[in-house]
Order: structure tokens, then sequence, then C-alpha cells
């Protein structure tokens, strides 16, 4: 699970200074405020870490990708190529990371790794993307171990150094080596581990590095409409899909698990969570996928809503259910320890399903499977009522206010500033921006107004000519 995350130089931040990641983690904003770039830094990072291109410091994207960000220049902060983009992160292990150092006949162990990293041009071309410099941390509880990190050497042969503190490499007894350029942004190059005598460790830090990002998932804010028919073939989809053309071979895939929404709570099948759920939401009664007949790997979904006696097919019902059903199954589906990236995933639904989604959300990080299951969520939104149920569930204690953080994108401030909100412990926002969501008081103001002066008119008495 992400702690904390800072971006800076990365399209509209120059600095989003450090943000609180807890297990719920919304950020707001107006349109082209800038809150959509912190997914797609992360999840550009996620596509470079899945790229076979081991040289590519980064890998924008392409035409199937997640994001498509373009060259250096479209992505630098100002379009100014002399700018680095830096970042750093900071992320709990699911298990303690352990470091044997056989050579001094020491060991260390830690709860969680820090990772940071700086980005730019190559000085000479301006074309090639260089990695400047990457520097891991291992902590437990949050005290430092021992950090290791590669850095570029300017005025020497070889092109980078490593550099360890608390950790002492020994080199290979030999002639003198340059180790390589690091792979991606973020991996030490074999001839670390090669060279020296007690760096294999190193290894085991580029892996942890690999499992966060592929923990991660994306769900964009424009779903796939429903269709009448699905295929399945039968194997499992690592995800519902960036537009949940996968959810219902998701479902199917998930028939035999069982998921509890929370601690001593009774596990349930998978398909009946996804139809408690709804129903919570007050979008449907039932909610079921069959198969066509035995011969065909075809299914069809059927909906019965609230105060109807008949089964319809999911197109025929509204469609608001169509695009919250991909959200419900990615987070029920996930593995254990996934981070779930979403954007917008109150979209088409009405003001009380908006507040009901909050609720499972709060499920979905309580929820358990054969243990903690450790979700945690990324979450885009534009919805008052979504932020407002959690404001309303943290005064009743159902969810800490630990639990929930909450930044909102400054656009009126150059360059714009990510705002942390403020929330005590019985959810009130204490720096509530203005206009958050509009000039709601003022609206009632005039709205008040206007209807004085309407009736003022209606009741004066119209001139008497002579």
């Amino acid at each position: 699970m992400l702690k904390q995350l800072r971006i800076q130089n990365f399209k509209t931040w120059k600095d989003t200074g450090t943000i609180r990641m807890a297990p719920i983690t919304l950020f707001f904003g107006a349109n082209s405020s800038g809150k959509s770039s912190i997914g797609q830094f992360l999840m550009m990072l996620k596509q470079t870490v899945e790229s076979p291109d081991r040289r590519a410091v980064f890998y924008p994207g392409g035409k199937n990708s997640a994001v498509h960000l373009g060259s250096y220049q479209e992505m630098v902060f100002g379009r100014n190529s002399q700018n680095k983009i830096k970042f750093d992160y900071h992320w709990s292990l699911p298990e303690t990371l352990k470091i044997k150092d056989s050579v001094h006949n020491l060991n260390f162990a830690g709860d969680s790794l820090s990772f940071c990293a700086e980005v730019g041009l190559e000085t000479k071309d301006q074309h090639t993307v260089v990695l400047e410099q990457l520097q891991y941390e291992l902590q437990d509880k949050e005290e430092s171990k021992l950090s290791v990190g590669m850095k570029r050497n300017f005025d020497a042969k070889s092109e980078y150094r490593v550099d360890s503190t608390n950790y002492t490499l020994k080199r290979k007894q030999g002639r003198v080596w340059y180790p390589g350029a690091p792979v991606r942004f973020y991996g030490f190059p074999d001839e670390v581990v090669a060279y020296h005598q007690n760096a294999d460790f190193v290894q085991e830090l580029n892996l942890r590095h690999e499992k966060l990002f592929r923990s991660l998932f994306y769900l964009g804010p424009l779903r796939t409409k429903a269709e009448r028919l699905y295929s399945w073939t039968g194997i499992e989809p690592e995800s519902v899909g960036y537009a949940g053309e996968n959810a219902i071979a998701a479902i199917l895939a998930a028939r035999n698990r069982k998921i509890s929404l929370g601690f001593k709570q009774k596990a349930k099948p998978f398909e009946e969570i996804l139809a408690l759920k709804l129903k919570e939401m007050g979008l449907i009664e039932e909610f079921k996928v069959n198969p066509i007949s035995k011969e065909r790997q075809e299914y069809e979904v059927k909906v019965r809503t609230k105060g109807s006696k008949d089964w319809v097919d999911l197109p025929d019902v509204g469609f608001g259910i169509s695009q919250v059903l991909p959200v419900l199954v990615q987070c029920f589906s996930a593995p254990p320890g996934s981070i779930i990236l979403m954007e917008q995933p109150e979209i088409h639904l009405h003001p009380h399903a908006q507040s009901a989604l909050a609720d499972v959300m709060i499920d979905i990080i309580n929820s358990r499977e054969n243990g903690s299951r450790d979700i945690q969520l990324i979450i885009e939104t534009h919805s008052e009522h979504f932020l407002r149920r959690l404001q309303r569930r943290i005064a009743e204690n159902k969810i800490s206010q630990e639990q929930v953080s909450a930044y909102f994108s400054n656009i009126s401030k150059s360059p714009a500033v990510l705002e942390p909100l403020q929330i005590d412990t019985y959810g009130n926002i204490l720096n509530w921006p203005e206009q958050f969501f509009g000039d709601e008081m003022g609206d009632l103001i005039e709205q008040a107004k206007a209807a004085m002066r309407r009736q003022i008119e209606t009741t004066e008495p119209s001139g008497v000519s002579e």
C-alpha cells in the first residue's frame, strides 16, 4: 500500500508536495486542474515496469495504453526541457524484507521501502531521456535501516556510480569495473551484483518495486456500454480492463470465491456480494449471469429492477448500472494488496447512489477473503454526495479519519497547488475551499432575492391612467 507520494515538474505540477496516501485517497478539483495527472503519472510508471524495453527510462504509452503522454517535452512542467522530473514514494511491504550481508555478518529487516528518482533529457542531444539518479531506503517502523542507489557521473570514466548508506558494498577482487546504466527508472543492472560480493539484495529491491506496480489497477471514466451477450472461454482476466470490458468475465471467473465485508462477518458468494451492493445503491433488486446453453461459451446478464417482476437484459436498464458494475467487480475481485486507481466511479449515478457508493468503498477496504484483503483506493471524483457520506461515516466512527485522505487541486494559484483537506474526527472539513462544489449558498441567496422581487412585483397595485 502506498503511504506517501510526491511528484515534481510533471505536467501541471511544479510540485505536488508530499501527498499522504490512505486506504481511501480522494482527489477533487475543476476540469483541467491537474488532478488526473497524478494518476497518469502512476500509470506511466506501471507501463514502464511492464514494458519489454529495459533501456527505456519512461514508457509514455501507445495506442492501446492506459495513458499516452507523448514526448518528454510534452509531459514536463512548463514544457521546459531543462526541467527535471523528480518523484518519490513510500510503500508498506506485505511481508518483512530481510537482507543478509554475508561479508560483514550483518542482518537488516524492514517493513517498508522508500524510492526516489530524477529524470531529465540528455544535455547533448536534448532527445534522449536519461535517469539522473535513483535511491532506495529500507525502513522498519519508519526508522531507516539502509539505503542504496545509483547516480550519474559526469566527470569520470564510469557513467554511473553506486552509493550506499549503513551498508558497505565490497567489490570483488580483479580489474576496475564500471556499472552499466540502470534498468528503466528503478532497476539496478546485473553488473552491480556481478562486481560486488554482497549486492545480491538489490535484485530483491528491483522485484519489490515491480510487485508494487503490478498490484496497481486502473479503471477509466469512460466504461463500455452493456451488451446482450458476453463471451467467456474460462480464462481469468487480470482486471476488468481500462474501460470495464472484462467485467462479466471477471464475475464468471470469481464465482467460486467468497467475500466477507468485515471482521467476523459471514463470507458470501462473489456474485451475491455484487447484487447486494447494487441493491443497497437503489439500482436493482436482483442480478444474475446465465449461460445461453451448455454448448456455447456465451452468457447473458439479467437484472430485475425495483417494483418489477420481470427479468430484463443489462442494456434495458439504466445506463448507470452498466457504468458502476465494472467499479464493483474490479474492487471486489482484485487480489489482496491491490491498489485501484479510478476516475469518476460515480459517473451516471443519481445522488442517492453516489452517496451509497461511498459506503461500498468502505466495505471494500474492510473486506476480507482468507484474511485481510488490504485494498487501497485512489479516486478522482467530482461528487459532493460521495464526500459528504464519507464525512458522515467518519462522524459516526464507521471509518477513521486516518483511513481517508482528500486533496483539492487549486488552480487559482500559479503554479497550481494541491491542498490537503483537513478532516477532523467528527468529519468536518476545517479548510473548505471557496466554491469547492460551486457556490451553493450564493445560489440559495440569489434565488431568495429573486423570489422576493417577483412577489413584490405581483402584489404592487398597477398604475391607474386618468
